[in-house]
């Protein structure tokens, strides 16, 4: 009986990949047009429902920007950076790193918010995209005189430059800032007199750190400094938190609180009578806290302008205004 010999046929096998990384390799135009790119898959690659996203991009980027001061004069500052744009449906995905290139190609401009425009332009042509925002966030010092000593200090100011670009590409412009001041309550003061003429009792009226969040937009063709919102809430509120204090600093401060007490709802309404009165300023708002020492809760308002349209003083993030 003859035997029939069989055959096996196996797959290659493929070697296990190196786990070295090669140092000398680098990657032609050949190799990199091999290369996956998910982000731009069709339509059958989207997870989840088509449709469009809002707002896609990246945040938090850091990168040293020269901006322009009231004077004329530049200075460097850490930024924080976020870019977003739209996807339509159909789209699976924008390439992230795009966001971050395409800022790059400004970075040695010097930042105003008019620089922002170009920035949302780049960012619809190179993404594709029906609208685009940008905001960059940084630290802001001014040089500040004490009351009474004749000595100065850098005050610091929370900011935020931001730019959004819509399908017809108008370009709005805003400014944020952040002023910490003190609120010394009216009630306590007067309840504090009460005491002495009544019962010859020293008390003291309470007062307390407080912030005020400012958001502005600029109009259209105006031009507007970060010292220009400082100096409105400083019009405005008139008791900014010190940098160099000596005895004769903290009795004006004392002095300052009590010529100028207020309620947080005092606060949001002189800050609305300072701004409104810019022409410079189309929109804006302002969220205000007063980080009570009195209670162990705060007190809140939020006033803006009132432009059909325009901010809509829906802010509920108090939390993020504690000094």
């Amino acid at each position: 009986m003859s035997r029939t010999s069989s055959v096996s046929h196996h797959a290659p096998v493929t070697p296990a990949p190196t786990r070295v990384y090669d140092e000398a390799f680098r990657a032609s135009e050949a190799y990199k047009a091999t290369l996956p790119d998910m982000q731009n898959t069709d339509a059958t690659q989207i997870q989840g429902s088509n449709v469009p996203i809002i707002q896609v991009g990246i945040s938090n980027f850091r990168l040293p920007l020269a901006y322009l001061t009231q004077s004329g004069a530049k200075m460097t500052l850490e930024t924080s950076v976020t870019g977003t744009v739209t996807l339509a449906a159909d789209h699976k995905g924008i390439n992230m790193s795009r966001i971050m290139r395409v800022f790059y190609e400004f970075q040695d401009r010097v930042f105003t918010p008019e620089v922002l425009g170009e920035v949302l332009h780049a960012y619809k042509k190179e993404l594709g995209s029906s609208r685009a925002r940008l905001r960059l966030e940084f630290n802001y010092p001014i040089l500040k005189d004490s009351l009474r000593s004749n000595l100065k200090g850098w005050q610091y100011y929370r900011c935020c430059y931001e730019g959004r670009i819509d399908d017809l590409d108008r370009v709005s412009r805003f400014i944020h800032l952040d002023f910490v001041y003190s609120s010394a309550c009216p009630c306590s003061g007067e309840l504090s007199e009460h005491a002495r003429a009544a019962r010859n009792v020293f008390g003291i009226p309470h007062s307390q750190r407080s912030k005020a969040r400012v958001v502005v937009q600029i109009a259209d063709g105006a031009h507007l400094a970060i010292e220009d919102i400082r100096d409105h809430c400083l019009r405005a509120l008139k008791t900014e938190t010190q940098v160099m204090v000596k005895r004769e600093d903290e009795q004006a401060f004392a002095e300052l609180n009590g010529a100028y007490m207020k309620f947080v709802e005092d606060a949001a309404r002189l800050i609305h009578e300072s701004l409104d009165g810019d022409a410079r300023i189309r929109d804006f708002q302002a969220a205000c806290a007063h980080l009570e020492s009195l209670h162990s809760h705060d007190a809140v308002a939020v006033i803006n302008k009132g432009l059909p349209g325009g901010l809509s003083a829906d802010f509920e993030e108090f939390k993020n205004l504690v000094c």
